[in-house]
């Protein structure tokens, strides 16, 4: 399926910015300008609901370092403890923050019958491999001791995220069950959309999707030369949960992929490994967008259904 005709005239605009050399590949700056121009362009995907109520407090990471978080709920806190989605945002462990999935979180939030918390992991090359994980799993076992003066149920709690988020999320699951004395917590289900699984390998869709349709296979490139200390970091199932030795027994898996994504190959590999494990696994794709579509509510009208869907699937596990 070709590209939906809407994120075509997107994707030929950003184009037509580097052809006029108002704009640069991700992969041509230094992070930090990357990080600008990347919190920059979410403008042009959403705009943020401004009836979903935040919270913006810090959770503290094993070493001291306090972690940027942020709590939303659809309307006040309800009575008793809520379930609670813990997210993580994509960004390729080199960008991405609290503000420039703040729109995603507001929608997925407004869905109803749960919170969602989203806490800010530390960013390479300041912060390289494993720091992410550690401070992922510091979220979680947050979570564990603290949620409930915020009003959040420990036991019942869908890991998610989008892009290296949704690896976060992956490894946590993987986590939960094979390292209980790191993450305390035991999650319901994991959302997973678009993960990246296997750092070490290009495969088809590599080729296939690697210029021209948002994420790049250069820019994936790059993001691992910033994150990873050695390639037996690349290689360490951590960053790439494709290549875990054994995945059974981890909690049902939504794993949503786009068509038009170098990530794709990848994603789907990993979908069937957990299922020829024994998992519970929904795997679902949107054949005509690209990379990063959960956050293009603003621009692409089928987005608001596939948040419908995601949360959907969500509630009916937690």
């Amino acid at each position: 399926m070709a590209v939906l005709p809407e994120l075509e005239a997107f994707l030929e605009l950003a184009e037509f910015g580097r052809l006029t050399g108002k704009s640069r590949a991700m992969h041509e700056q230094t992070p930090q300008q990357a990080r600008i121009d990347f919190e920059a362009s979410s403008g042009f995907l959403d705009v943020p609901l401004d009836h979903i109520a935040c919270e913006d407090f810090s959770v503290t990471a094993r070493d001291g370092h306090r972690l940027p978080a942020r709590l939303y709920r659809n309307g006040q806190a309800a009575a008793g403890l809520q379930p609670v989605i813990l997210y993580f945002h994509g960004g390729g462990y080199v960008v991405g923050s609290l503000d420039s999935h703040d729109a995603l979180c507001r929608r997925l939030a407004a869905q109803g019958g749960f919170a969602l918390l989203t806490v800010d992991y530390r960013l390479a090359p300041e912060w390289r491999f494993p720091t992410p994980v550690q401070d992922a799993c510091d979220a979680g076992n947050w979570l564990m001791r603290e949620g409930a003066a915020r009003g959040l149920d420990a036991s019942r709690v869908a890991l998610a995220g989008d892009s290296v988020g949704a690896t976060l999320a992956t490894v946590l699951s993987i986590i939960a069950v094979r390292e209980p004395e790191e993450l305390a917590l035991k999650p319901k289900a994991q959302l997973l959309v678009y993960p990246v699984t296997d750092a070490t390998t290009h495969r088809a869709s590599h080729r296939d999707f690697a210029e021209g349709y948002l994420l790049e296979t250069p820019t994936l490139d790059w993001f691992y030369a910033h994150y990873g200390r050695t390639l037996q970091d690349l290689a360490d199932w951590r960053c790439s949960p494709l290549l875990a030795e054994d995945l059974s027994g981890v909690v049902p898996a939504l794993v949503y992929l786009a068509g038009h994504d170098p990530l794709h190959d990848e994603g789907l590999a990993y979908a069937e490994r957990l299922r020829v494990a024994g998992n519970d696994v929904t795997l679902l794709e949107q054949s005509g967008m690209t990379h990063d579509f959960l956050r293009m509510a603003g621009l692409l009208s089928e987005v608001e259904g596939i948040h419908a869907e995601v949360a959907g699937w969500v509630r009916s596990r937690l």
